[in-house]
């Protein structure tokens, strides 16, 4: 699953969130609940919208120390 970035408006805040392709948040309240964030005082009927990106690219290797692969067989994983 891909990471986004959503805005509100209402609060100026930016949370990065891990969701489906095919799922689309559109509310604060949908937001906070699944990135795990405190909501505040912003309603949880607030407006959120998309926003953009950049990808980030993997430098690390699994014998770096501390690196964790995300363990879907993608290529962030050592090559045998």
């Amino acid at each position: 699953m891909p990471y986004y970035e959503y805005e509100c408006a209402a609060n100026g805040r930016t949370v990065e969130v891990r969701h489906g392709m095919s799922e689309e948040l559109t509310t604060w309240g949908q937001l906070v609940e699944r990135a795990a964030v405190d909501r505040g005082d912003t309603p949880g009927d607030a407006s959120i919208q998309r926003i953009m990106s950049m990808s980030v690219a993997v430098t690390g290797s699994n014998t770096d120390a501390g690196f964790q692969s995300c363990g879907t067989g993608c290529g962030c994983a050592a090559q045998n």
